[in-house]
């Protein structure tokens, strides 16, 4: 196997590039191993990842030397359409968030996008802007691309919809308010001081119906009312009172560069209580008690090659370790996840059938209703196998699966998938468990694909072969 020389290199990914559609979304840069060494989003993806392989092209001082030296070690490129620009900006926030490529500086770090919330089972809802909302019993929007940007749209918003905004624990019942003194929002005609008892309970919740009315619509009413106001005010000379208004509409115009609280999750946002993760599952399911422990299976491939099979082990809603366990799948050539899952299932299981363990209270797979019934098969072609024997066959307790593309859980003898709330927290336990047998599959298989290219180099006469126990002998860590 000769290696490829540069120029070939770059004229296959041009040839690549050129069958890339003309759409947002965001293009995935890997290395000849399969790993992901930067990702970025487009408007346009062809002419964007275009740009990085043209002879005119002068990375180095456009970009910089580290993307300029990463381009020399690009091997391959993946994309993911999006329907819009916010879209793939949130998409590749999210990706660099998971994966962590080498060569991306910028969104490494623990920050989010925030949220406009409005706390909807209080008495008097508030409204905030916030990185953390509550668990359960708010209204949320976004997230949000420009943290600035909704903060002044929740101003401009609040002098027309005179919502509070303080922290305050406000109850209808509390006949006390009534001998609060308001903040200097109410004094300014910035709120309505439900704190002071200076406006009903059924008043107040008019108002904030009418703001949730806005935020769901696409504000055309309101932004057409204030450009009106903004052009009466210059033609009239009061420029500054136009200026005002101008920043208001820029504010509210703002709130259009957000994405969907259910398609936009933000894992890191919304803690998981383990134990509420696994009581929603024993309702979920129908299962006669709180499952302890869960196993979750997953299938990492490229092509077919260096096929390899992962099962992460959770206790309590928790990472077990010691009960990660990793396949090479040495019976399926080609690319047959089906088949990928039943030897996996039946090299992991094979002494739970039979009794000489225990079954996992539940087994996840990762995939939709078509590796759920590999799974199912699987175990169906061991029980059968064992009882032809004159042997007893163990049943696993439970069997689902959890698809990516729209997180549906299937579940064995269920004729339709459950489609829960993002924010549930069996879902959010579920998809914490795939994520992880993910991440495990994904790192065995790069290890089984480095090691498959190093063999071909030294088969090949480009690298030495390495000598059993040189590091020992030579006294290297």
């Amino acid at each position: 196997m000769t290696r490829e020389s540069d120029e070939a290199r770059v004229q296959r990914l041009r040839e690549k590039i050129a069958r890339f559609p003309k759409t947002p979304g965001v293009y995935l840069m890997k290395d000849r191993d399969g790993v992901v060494l930067y990702v970025g989003k487009a408007a346009d993806l062809r002419p964007r990842v275009g740009s990085y392989f043209q002879d005119s092209a002068d990375l180095l001082n456009t970009r910089g030397p580290r993307i300029a030296h990463m381009v020399t070690l690009v091997d391959d490129i993946d994309f993911l359409e999006c329907e819009t620009e916010v879209d793939a900006l949130l998409k590749e926030a999210r990706l660099i968030k998971d994966i962590r490529p080498h060569y991306n500086d910028l969104l490494k770090d623990d920050k989010t996008f925030p949220y406009l919330e409005i706390t909807a089972a209080d008495d008097f809802p508030a409204v905030y802007v916030t990185r953390r909302p509550r668990v359960k019993g708010s209204k949320l929007y976004g997230p949000f691309l420009n943290p600035a940007g909704v903060r002044e749209a929740v101003n401009a918003l609040q002098k027309v919809f005179k919502f509070r905004t303080c922290e305050l624990e406000i109850e209808a019942a509390d006949e006390k308010r009534r001998f609060f003194r308001p903040c200097l929002l109410h004094a300014i005609d910035r709120c309505t001081a439900p704190c002071g008892d200076r406006i009903g309970r059924e008043a107040y919740a008019a108002d904030i119906r009418r703001l949730r009315k806005l935020l769901d619509s696409k504000r055309s009413v309101l932004l057409r009312q204030l450009r009106k106001e903004m052009e009466q005010a210059a033609a009239e000379k009061r420029y500054e009172e136009a200026a005002v208004v101008r920043d208001r509409m820029q504010a509210i115009e703002s709130l259009s560069l957000s994405g969907s609280v259910t398609e936009d999750v933000q894992p890191e946002v919304f803690f998981i209580d383990p134990a509420a993760g696994l009581e929603k599952l024993q309702q979920l399911l129908g299962l006669s008690a709180r499952p302890r422990i869960v196993e979750g299976i997953d299938i990492a491939t490229l092509q077919g090659e260096d096929s390899a099979g992962s099962l992460v082990c959770f206790i309590d809603g928790k990472p077990f370790k010691s009960g990660y366990r990793r396949f090479k799948i040495k019976t399926v050539a080609g690319m047959d996840d089906y088949a990928m899952i039943r030897e996996v299932i039946a090299r992991r299981y094979k002494y739970a059938a039979v009794a000489e363990e225990l079954y996992p209270d539940i087994i996840l797979i990762d995939g939709g209703l078509g590796q759920l019934h590999a799974a199912l098969e699987a175990f169906e072609h061991m029980q059968r196998a064992i009882e032809t024997e004159g042997q007893h066959a163990a049943k696993p307790a439970m069997v689902v699966s959890l698809a990516k593309r729209d997180e549906l859980v299937y579940v064995q003898a269920r004729a339709k998938p459950l489609k829960l709330e993002r924010n549930n927290e069996a879902l959010r336990l579920l998809q914490q468990i795939r994520d992880e047998a993910h991440r495990f599959g994904q790192h065995y298989h790069h290890i089984l694909r480095r090691k498959r290219a190093f063999d071909e180099d030294v088969a090949a006469g480009r690298r030495p072969p390495g000598r059993k126990g040189a590091r020992g002998q030579s006294g290297e860590p």
